[in-house]
């Protein structure tokens, strides 16, 4: 009876945040009261899920069958490690988001905020859902919660039509996405009309019929996760949404997509064939790059922010592929090894993306601009933003000793230091995969050089950032802790990894057998690699203080500034700083191959020249645009039909008759 308390506490926090819903609508005249209260009880309710999930990784599995549903299909739930690692990560990041969102939208109108903050609780409310249903019933319904709320929150500002297209897109896929998934969970139940986790777990699928629901269940949360090429809403719905929604889309609802993978293929799947980790692997890759890829040529801060999920999803996706590769090959301990790794760049990136999302939001918030060539020099306005943005810039870019660097580091231990496996070709290919997230992880880090050099360091590039105002304390707050979290998931490790020895274990039957100490992270043996990360810490610290305080006391202060070398030229603007489109071009004629370029030059002899380049995804003009264009002329050609006529209907009636007498028995 105890083991049920825990999943008992979920459940009634999910009746908590609807609760916070429906008051949400009863203020709907007072804006100052749900940003005061509706909001920060939000906040408190992310704080305890994420306790909860804490308890279900060190209890054992709780199941729980609710009296609400359909005759016969009541809803069940569960509770495992599984379940509790992903609480973990969506009350950890709502939580920071959610306090951010106190002072975000505390300008909002009051009718307006009153629908949005109904959204936002029934969007957590969804998630929370998604990964305690153990049975399909409840998690397409929760699946569908999930969807629609995050549709409202993404279109919030439905005024404008390019952010109504970019929610109608957005909407469209994740449907798409459902119906493959419930596809899937047909395959699972074979047929019996069984529902529960619990039956699929048990059913005995030929490997035709796992494969089927594999790659069912690939697609459909390959939809909603943003792999490719399934990825054209994501850079449209991201931006569009407000930054708090954007950060929740992006650091908590793509992984719900992970979850609902991992549970699938590891959990209700009888068999696991290593040419689904092949294909895993290849569209991970292919994720990632591309993802990468147009993060660089990126001018709008929330659309480089949005492609950059892709590329981290692509990560995760590859990781969880070698996961799959190593498995289906008896290589257990080298399949726990990459699944460590992939639930920890899972965390990683929910909050380091979330503090870059809330970031950017600050300065959208006190700027009103979102392109990159309008900014710059916002360090000296907005300090506090400028510098917990930097910790997150930092970490996505996987240096030590953030977290992002721990999750990328012990991915690439996996493929450099994998034997022999069955199928030679893989022997071939895991080197050149290894390569690839290199590659990837290297233009990441330059994206974000040029994310952070072009919004906060230099000139301003406009006159009127001058007057940029720092976020206020809510905010600050909110981005505090997502950066708090950044530091300590990448400074303590071993004992990250240890926490999550019973997910590795659920999914692979094997954790990581020798993590190493408090100190050092040897993820094989410490003669093979090793990383500590308090260490580099504690020297970079060294060479901070002697720099800022040892340098200026033996100098006695002799300190002269100096403006730096312009060859020659006295007359200096932010006009010659390195533009977003300037640090693009070179990415941009490199890759050029995978993206449509339109440029507009200006005049040699214009006295204030201005540039554009705009790189367009192929793969939407290539597959997606065809269809718009298709579905366009067939809806027009229908409209035809429609004359407003009565005695076209009756003709139409009339015919219709006639056929189904005749072709029907």
């Amino acid at each position: 009876m105890l083991d049920l308390i825990p999943l008992q506490w979920a459940w009634g926090i999910v009746l908590y945040w609807l609760l916070l819903a429906g008051a949400s609508l009863l203020a709907q005249r007072n804006a100052a009261l749900i940003t005061a209260i509706v909001f920060p009880l939000g906040a408190l309710g992310a704080l305890a899920i994420a306790g909860v999930g804490a308890l279900g990784l060190a209890g054992p599995s709780a199941h729980f069958i609710l009296p609400i549903g359909l005759p016969d299909l009541p809803f069940h739930l569960r509770l495992d490690a599984l379940s509790g690692f992903f609480l973990v990560l969506l009350g950890g990041a709502a939580f920071g988001v959610t306090v951010y969102a106190m002072g975000y939208f505390k300008s909002m109108a009051a009718e307006q905020l009153s629908l949005l903050a109904l959204w936002y609780h029934l969007f957590l409310a969804g998630m929370a859902m998604v990964l305690l249903a153990d049975d399909a019933y409840a998690f397409m319904v929760a699946w569908e919660v999930m969807a629609l709320s995050s549709y409202f929150l993404v279109t919030t500002d439905h005024k404008i039509p390019e952010i109504r297209r970019a929610g109608f897109l957005y909407l469209l896929i994740a449907h798409v996405g459902a119906v493959s998934l419930l596809l899937c969970f047909g395959v699972l139940q074979g047929g019996h009309g069984a529902y529960t986790f619990d039956y699929m777990r048990s059913a005995e699928l030929t490997p035709f019929w796992a494969s089927a629901a594999y790659l069912l269940a690939l697609f459909g949360f390959g939809a909603k996760a943003g792999l490719v090429p399934m990825h054209v809403w994501l850079p449209e719905a991201h931006p569009a949404a407000p930054s708090p929604v954007s950060a929740l889309m992006s650091g908590v609802m793509l992984k719900t997509a992970i979850y609902g993978l991992l549970r699938v293929t590891f959990d209700l799947l009888n068999v696991q064939l290593a040419w689904w980790g092949t294909l895993a692997l290849t569209l991970g890759l292919l994720t990632a790059l591309y993802g990468v890829i147009f993060a660089a040529v990126q001018s709008d801060m929330k659309r480089l922010l949005a492609w950059s999920s892709i590329e981290n999803i692509g990560i995760v996706l590859a990781g969880f592929g070698l996961s799959l590769i190593f498995y289906a090959d008896g290589k257990g301990a080298l399949a726990a090894l990459t699944m460590t790794a992939l639930l920890y760049h899972a965390i990683n990136h929910a909050f380091f993306k979330g503090l870059l999302f809330i970031g950017t939001g600050s300065v959208l918030h006190s700027t009103g601009v979102r392109h990159m060539g309008a900014l710059g020099g916002l360090i000296r306005y907005m300090p506090w933003t400028a510098w917990l943005t930097l910790v997150g810039a930092l970490a996505i870019a996987g240096l030590p000793p953030l977290n992002g660097f721990v999750s990328e580091w012990l991915l690439l231990q996996a493929f450099l230091l994998s034997p022999g496996l069955s199928h030679h070709y893989l022997n071939m290919v895991i080197p050149v995969a290894a390569a690839a997230i290199a590659l990837a992880s290297a233009l990441a880090a330059y994206v974000m050089v040029k994310f952070f050099g072009v919004v906060f360091l230099g000139q301003p590039r406009a006159a009127n950032l001058e007057h940029a105002h720092e976020a206020g304390w809510p905010e600050r707050l909110g981005m505090i802790w997502m950066a708090l979290a950044c530091v300590l998931l990448g400074l303590f490790p071993v004992q990250v990894i240890v926490w999550l020895e019973p997910v590795v274990r659920l999914l692979t039957s094997q954790t990581m057998t020798n993590a190493g100490n408090w100190l050092m992270l040897a993820p094989i043996s410490a003669e093979r690699a090793s990383y500590a990360p308090l260490i580099f810490f504690a020297v970079i610290a060294a060479i901070t203080l002697l720099v800022f305080f040892g340098v200026k006391r033996v100098y006695h202060g002799r300190v002269r500034r100096a403006d730096p070398w312009d060859c020659g030229f006295p007359e200096q603007d932010a006009r010659m700083q390195d533009s977003a489109e300037g640090f693009g071009q070179p990415i941009r004629q490199i890759f050029e191959s995978f993206m449509r370029v339109e440029r507009e030059m200006p005049d040699p002899f214009d006295r204030a020249p201005q540039y554009r380049g705009d790189s367009r995804d192929k793969i939407w003009l290539l597959i997606y645009q065809p269809i718009a264009d298709l579905t366009a002329w067939l809806s027009a050609q229908a409209g035809r039909l429609q004359h407003g006529r009565i005695h076209w209907y009756l003709i139409y009636s009339f015919a219709t008759l006639i056929f189904l007498l005749v072709f029907t028995r």
